[in-house]
């Protein structure tokens, strides 16, 4: 029996129902190719281009920080380089420049160095920056200053200190000018005495310089006090002390060209002094021709707000670094360099078995090898 024909209408429908469904198969089949494709692209490593961010160009200088799983800020590393000082006077060409020394912490220099003429002065001081996250410190004594042996640490410095040391520095007067107290290794050698000013080191390496009893005081964890004399810098000033024309009050000085007794002594002499900036780093000064308030216009120009001066005449005053050739190599008069080399004592100072005065030596801290 034969099939009778579609009505027209019906074959137009149809036509139309093929034409939609073939289209939307041909549309899936697109979307599944691209599916496949992104598919592809993100297992293979490669990202879509079109959302990428474009590299930085901006370089940064920014030290390294330690590692923190707390969410708590991290701590730099390093402090801040110092700013290039400004002279006194604008003549000195090149002077406040600061030059790295001694051997880098953490591949961070943890010295620099630089000189400045002082105001009304015709010599150059040197002065030296030292990081004290990177620097540990520790007081050496001697028979000499602060007398009253044996100590575990005096002079000559061991090997086992040599490895780790950077930079080294006089002490202060012998205590019977010194108008302080002396406290090291567990016990008062000399009393201390209030208002005095104190270079105090900490059991963990740390060191602080400000006056007993207002700024720094006796806590269990202060391992060293070194008294000499009262504040020279305060509040980012010289003191009125050191303002005063009694610079005499500063220690009896040599004369130009004799440190005889019979000799009259003048003002303008070897000094050295330390104090410490606001964000806690520790600067040494000394000079062949200072007075006291040239010593203290040099620590407030290298940014100390509380400083102290140390020891004074040409035999006493020293600083030096050292910078073995091995990163891990031992610290020795061979590689070491002074900040003034017109200075009497030198990088072999510290490790002369006859050296009786005390000193400081900063070392890389512990905390600045985990870092």
């Amino acid at each position: 029996m034969e099939r009778p024909s579609a009505h027209p209408h019906s074959q137009r429908v149809l036509a139309t129902v093929l034409v939609l469904g073939l289209a939307l198969i041909i549309a899936a089949c697109a979307n599944d190719t691209l599916a496949h494709r992104a598919i592809h692209a993100t297992s293979s490593g490669r990202a879509d281009t079109s959302s990428r961010r474009p590299p930085s160009t901006t370089a940064t200088t920014t030290p390294p920080t330690t590692t923190s799983t707390s969410g708590a800020p991290k701590t730099p590393v390093s402090l801040p380089t110092p700013a290039t000082l400004i002279p006194f006077t604008s003549s000195t060409v090149g002077a406040g420049a600061w030059t790295a020394a001694g051997r880098a912490v953490n591949a961070f220099p943890a010295v620099f160095e630089t000189a400045l003429v002082p105001p009304g002065g015709t010599q150059a001081a040197g002065i030296a920056w030292m990081d004290t996250r990177l620097l540990s410190a520790r007081l050496y004594s001697g028979s000499g200053s602060p007398g009253g042996g044996p100590y575990e640490f005096t002079a000559p410095i061991q090997a086992a200190q040599a490895q780790t040391l950077v930079a080294a520095f006089n002490g202060g007067f012998k205590m019977n000018a010194a108008q302080g107290g002396y406290y090291t290794e567990g016990r008062i050698v000399v009393p201390l005495v209030a208002g005095a000013a104190s270079f105090v080191i900490y059991a963990d390496g740390s060191v602080t310089v400000g006056a007993w009893g207002t700024d720094v005081s006796m806590a269990p964890n202060v391992v060293a006090v070194r008294q000499n004399l009262v504040p020279l810098v305060a509040g980012g000033q010289p003191t009125a002390q050191a303002t005063s024309s009694d610079w005499q009050a500063w220690g009896g000085t040599c004369g130009a060209t004799s440190c005889s007794s019979t000799v009259p002594g003048i003002e303008t002499q070897w000094r050295s002094g330390v104090g410490v900036t606001a964000d806690g780093a520790l600067v040494y000064t000394a000079g062949p021709a200072l007075t006291p308030l040239q010593l203290a216009q040099l620590l407030v120009r290298a940014g100390v707000i509380r400083g102290m001066e140390l020891d004074i005449n040409p035999n006493w005053p020293v600083f030096a670094t050292y910078d073995p050739t091995d990163p891990n190599g031992l610290a020795a008069p061979s590689n070491g360099s002074s900040l003034q080399p017109s200075s009497v004592q030198n990088a072999a100072t510290f490790f002369n078995p006859a050296w009786a005065r005390d000193f400081i030596t900063m070392s890389v801290a512990a905390t600045a090898v985990a870092g």
